[in-house]
């Protein structure tokens, strides 16, 4: 067998031989608090890009993210009930003639001069309002969750296939638990 040839059966053999896991977001922490009628949240995600994530976006592919909440009430004599949802798309681009990154939430957005700022500003997720305090007893326990993830339906289509078919463009984090126990506001005397 000449060289090559064994560069690529030792190439092919690595390539079987390695896991082929899903990128994952973590999760560092996730609350909720209130301010005059609303509830926001309050998130921090910790992620990075993997080799064709990054070359994608580095040629001018953006890369949307959905973060994504969730509150349920539980409930032991029937399925939980969903009290709310609410999903908040991201899109991070490069820009290559500023050479930065951007990234930018509806007709908001900031730029950076470098990709880590850029994620660090993405896995910061606070003050996002995701609940009426209408919506919710006082007193009664819920369950919040979120997510953050890369969205499939933002890319381009000739990348969405390689999102199926290939794990390198699979990026997200685990839902995120936490109980949620809504109270009255406090209200200022005059």
């Amino acid at each position: 067998m000449n060289t090559s040839l064994r560069q690529l059966a030792a190439a092919l053999a690595l390539g079987v031989a390695a896991p082929a896991l899903a990128q994952t977001i973590q999760v560092n922490n996730a609350g909720l608090e209130i301010a005059e009628t609303r509830y926001f949240l309050n998130a921090d995600f910790h992620l990075d890009l993997s080799g064709p994530l990054r070359e994608a976006l580095n040629n001018g592919v953006s890369l949307g993210f959905l973060v994504e909440f969730e509150l349920r009430r539980p409930r032991w004599y029937w399925l939980d009930e969903k009290t709310a949802s609410e999903k908040l798309e991201l899109r991070l681009s490069y820009l290559p003639l500023a050479q930065q990154y951007r990234l930018s939430s509806g007709t908001l957005y900031q730029n950076f001069p470098t990709l880590p700022e850029a994620l660090q500003a993405l896995g910061k997720v606070h003050g996002w309002p995701v609940l009426g305090q209408d919506q919710v007893d006082n007193g009664r326990n819920y369950v919040a969750s979120v997510r953050l993830r890369l969205d499939p339906a933002q890319l381009p289509t000739p990348f969405r296939v390689s999102t199926v078919t290939n794990r390198e463009w699979t990026l997200t984090s685990e839902w995120k638990r936490f109980p949620f126990t809504p109270l009255a506001p406090v209200r200022e005397a005059r």
